[in-house]
């Protein structure tokens, strides 16, 4: 997400009723009969025996006692972990120790429902057509963002397009709690979600979604995608560069996109937004030229992103600079950013991809540009898509020691783990968008080193990740919406805070713990500055409970491609 503040331009602030947090920790989502089980109890429920009991006949089918108990390195607080693996048969179960309980499930197919639902969170947060009943039941709402008219912003003008020159940029989605739309967060995560389909296609073909074009011949979870690369495509300027962004200039108020009235425009090209283009357009043309209906539009996307990394070589330099622009040029604009100046990541990640897409010598310049360390992918650095891409076409030799080294110190750190995870070990774990960006990055990057090495660890230490976000952690959230026994109810989302529903758009993941609390002046929320627990479920909150595309797409890939590989 974006490191930009965003203006509360509501009136009231919603707060999530105060509760007693359950000492117990579960993924509330479910475990899988074959894989790691564990809960983690907080220092007010440790005692000495707890059992699990079958809700469906009474029968107690697991007892143990605590032997080790360990001390956060972020807030010295004592757990101790219950490791009930042992338990492979399915149901829903009490795990007690007389004073205190929590619902455990286990079930197979434990994170579908969730990742489906990751997935629909896309449909419901389309832009520019009508959301209907069929398909989003009492979250429909009528067509609005038509985006048919939007106007070239002085800072975006040529001389084939001058300011005000009205152009017709329509569909996609809405980038995160606002309603603008990013070139760059959107080739991100389209890059992601393309790199998890390439690895498990079989499952991602037969996800259902419920969705208006359930009923083609293309799976849905293409169909979906599809919507926001239309709209992508219609972000390229005549001459191959591509505007940053669709935008008003002012964040819009906490209301519903009918009720929107400022006025929309496309924003300066820059080389950041190009390449990105240039990566996500090369990927899904040669993703796409697998199904009939796509064939044509596969050869003019893979046109577009030559085009685009052509004007990125001949334009490297051109960086998305928001005050700048604004000294230069009205009106000024005052939303998200998505800047970065470092443009090596995607000059790789383009030229990966467009290697994949046409084999030609030009593009391939990954061995000889690869990157000295792995970094998990965010928008702004990119080259971890290009290691990933390079593994689905086989490249093992330079990539499996780049997954594997980066991950070796996270490995060892399960064993007395707090949260017998290998994440939220650290203070560096906690940042703007941690729940996405570190947590579901690492199980993501866990899941490539087990298909690069097939250790059954890796695999191991994702469902430890997952179990983290779902439940298994200091605040006891399960940060998915509308999933658990313990979910947000107000993250800082327009549609979620303005359709006069008790309960926010299911299926969307929140930013999480941050410690950096850049709300602060307008959240007074918080009850914890600690890295873990920096946390408000309260929609004043945008540094902690905002939603957005990127980080949905990193729920979408994660909790998707576990249970892929849970058969």
């Amino acid at each position: 997400m974006r490191l930009v503040t965003t203006m509360l331009l509501c009136a009231c602030t919603l707060v999530a009723a105060a509760q007693d947090v359950n000492p117990i920790k579960v993924n509330q989502a479910g475990y899988y009969p074959g894989g790691h089980k564990s809960a983690v109890v907080e220092q007010d429920g440790i005692s000495d025996l707890f059992t699990l009991t079958d809700i469906s006949n009474g029968k107690e089918v697991w007892s143990a006692q605590l032997s080790v108990i360990t001390a956060s390195p972020l807030s010295k607080k004592l757990r101790a972990t219950l490791d009930f693996s042992e338990v492979d048969r399915t149901g829903a179960f009490i795990l007690s120790n007389g004073a205190d309980e929590q619902i455990v499930t286990i079930k197979d197919h434990a994170f579908a429902d969730l990742a489906a639902a990751a997935m629909k969170a896309f449909y419901l947060m389309r832009s520019g057509e009508e959301i209907l009943e069929e398909y989003a039941g009492v979250y429909a709402r009528p067509l609005a963002h038509k985006d048919d008219s939007v106007l070239v912003h002085a800072s975006a003008a040529t001389a084939e397009r001058p300011e005000g020159t009205v152009i017709s940029s329509p569909g996609g989605w809405y980038d995160a709690g606002d309603y603008n739309k990013y070139i760059v967060n959107s080739a991100f995560s389209i890059g992601l979600m393309l790199c998890a389909y390439e690895m498990n296609p079989d499952y991602f073909n037969a996800m259902n979604t419920n969705i208006p074009e359930s009923e083609n011949a293309t799976p849905d979870f293409l169909d979906e995608i599809m919507v926001n690369l239309k709209w992508m495509q219609t972000m390229q300027d005549l001459d191959g560069g591509v505007y940053h962004k669709l935008t008003t200039p002012n964040f819009e108020g906490f209301v519903m996109p009918k009720d929107c009235r400022q006025t929309r425009y496309v924003v300066k090209k820059t080389t950041t937004a190009a390449l990105d283009f240039a990566a996500v357009m090369a990927q899904a043309s040669r993703i796409y030229k697998a199904f009939d209906e796509f064939k044509d539009w596969s050869d003019e996307a893979l046109a577009q992103a030559e085009k685009a990394y052509a004007w990125a070589k001949a334009n490297p330099g051109i960086f998305y600079h928001q005050d700048e622009m604004n000294a230069l040029f009205d009106p000024d604009i005052n939303t998200g950013t998505y800047d970065d100046i470092d443009t090596s990541d995607e000059f790789l990640w383009a030229a990966a991809e467009l290697f994949r897409a046409t084999g030609k010598s030009e593009y391939d310049t990954f061995a000889a540009s690869a990157p000295a360390e792995f970094v998990i992918p965010t928008w702004d650095k990119v080259s971890g898509l290009a290691v990933y891409t390079m593994i689905a076409s086989g490249d093992s030799i330079i990539c499996k020691p780049l997954i594997t080294n980066y991950l070796e110190s996270y490995m060892k750190s399960v064993k007395g783990s707090s949260f017998d995870s290998p994440y939220g070990n650290r203070a560096d774990d906690f940042c703007w968008g941690s729940n996405a960006e570190r947590c579901c990055g690492l199980g993501i990057a866990l899941l490539y080193a087990y298909r690069l090495t097939g250790e059954k660890s890796y695999l191991d230490g994702a469902l430890r990740t997952a179990d983290y976000l779902l439940g298994k952690n200091a605040t006891g959230y399960c940060y998915v919406t509308g999933f658990g026994t313990h979910s947000p109810k107000h993250p800082h989302h327009r549609l979620s805070a303005a359709d006069d529903i008790d309960e926010p758009l299911p299926g969307l993941l929140v930013g999480g713990p941050n410690p950096g609390m850049q709300d602060r002046d307008g959240c007074d929320s918080y009850t914890s500055d600690l890295p873990d627990e920096a946390y408000t479920d309260d929609v004043a909150s945008y540094a902690s409970n905002e939603i957005a595309i990127n980080w949905n797409a990193s729920l979408v890939a994660l909790t998707a491609w576990i249970d892929a590989e849970m058969k």
